[in-house]
């Protein structure tokens, strides 16, 4: 079972990503290493409706026995009702409930949920002191540095956060206001790593294992959690899994690799949507970020809509990074 001592022992954690860390996403995240991984976010207010277009983030991927649901929403007593629904309805399959405090997009942000309630403690506050009293599972909380650009409030909202009730703080070392531009300052999470008792998971800009590394040496903290490096990558989960136990770490994947796992992807993805696969189409892109003909292949590759368009756009792209290598070698 997850407890808060879960998260000290060095966890490298897919972090949840909208529109991205579905089923197959987080199947293969897992197969590579991965300690636990997040559904997409979940609106606790669609749930409070019964959409069966929220409900079904819920389920479980291919061999995962738990997995963690990061919720996002501005109301105490409705997140605290739907966390407690998820509990019941997932029952062992749940590992622990994430709030989201630090998604910056604008839909979610400009209504006052995600980072927007990092302007709000005393409401963020009361979220966490709401759900924690509906669960039995540990309720965690990922945040930012700050809301406002130079306005650093991480440490003190940490300590309110730890003070509501959460097992354990994720922190994002950028401002809301930056949203994914310049770089993380893991700084922030060193020092709410010596302000709070409750284990801490470093986040922000862990592209390699040496920077998993250097993450936790920096900064102190318990785990790490890895988002958009693992996109098109969920071999960085067995390269950092081996750099914190000290084993070599393996190589980059090779070309035929990437075009396989990109191959399984989509088949996995079919398996869930059916012959329509088009957010196959990221992902494919990202598989073959810097691959040679990859760039060409862009147009071809946003127009595929099913996993045999998808197989023969790889396979011309896998024929010209060969021809290319060949062509090349020595």
């Amino acid at each position: 079972m997850i407890d808060a001592a879960w998260f000290r022992d060095g966890r490298v954690i897919l972090a949840p990503m909208a529109g991205v860390t579905d089923e197959a996403m987080r199947a293969l995240c897992l197969e590579q290493g991965a300690s636990m991984t997040y559904t997409e976010m979940v609106s606790a207010k669609a749930l409070s409706f019964a959409n069966e277009k929220t409900r079904h983030l819920l389920r479980l991927a291919e061999g995962e026995r738990a997995v963690a649901v990061q919720l996002f929403g501005h109301e105490p007593a409705v997140m605290a009702q739907q966390a407690a629904w998820v509990e019941q309805a997932m029952g062992d399959a749940l590992a622990y409930v994430d709030i989201n405090m630090g998604c910056p997009a604008r839909k979610i942000a400009g209504k006052g949920d995600g980072c927007a309630l990092m302007k709000d403690p005393a409401l963020s506050a009361d979220i966490v002191r709401a759900v924690d009293g509906a669960v039995e599972v540990p309720v965690t909380v990922k945040f930012r540095r700050g809301y406002y650009n130079g306005e650093e409030t991480a440490v003190e909202f940490a300590r309110r956060m730890e003070d509501a009730g959460a097992a354990a703080l994720a922190v994002h070392g950028r401002f809301a206001q930056q949203l994914y531009a310049g770089t993380a300052d893991w700084g922030v999470i060193a020092k709410v790593k010596q302000t709070v008792g409750v284990p801490v998971v470093g986040n922000g800009d862990i592209a390699s294992a040496e920077d998993a590394c250097r993450m936790r040496q920096l900064t102190g903290c318990d785990s790490v959690m890895i988002a958009r490096a693992a996109e098109g990558n969920p071999w960085i989960f067995a390269q950092v899994q081996a750099a914190f136990a000290g084993r070599s770490v393996p190589c980059d994947p090779t070309v035929d690799q990437r075009v396989a796992m990109a191959k399984r992807h989509a088949r996995l993805l079919a398996a869930r949507e059916g012959r329509n696969v088009v957010r196959m189409r990221k992902h494919c892109a990202w598989y073959l970020k810097g691959v040679p003909g990859a760039a060409a292949a862009r147009g071809k590759i946003n127009s595929c809509v099913t996993v045999e368009d998808f197989d023969a756009v790889l396979d011309q792209v896998l024929r010209f990074a060969q021809d290319f290598e060949q062509a090349h070698a020595g």
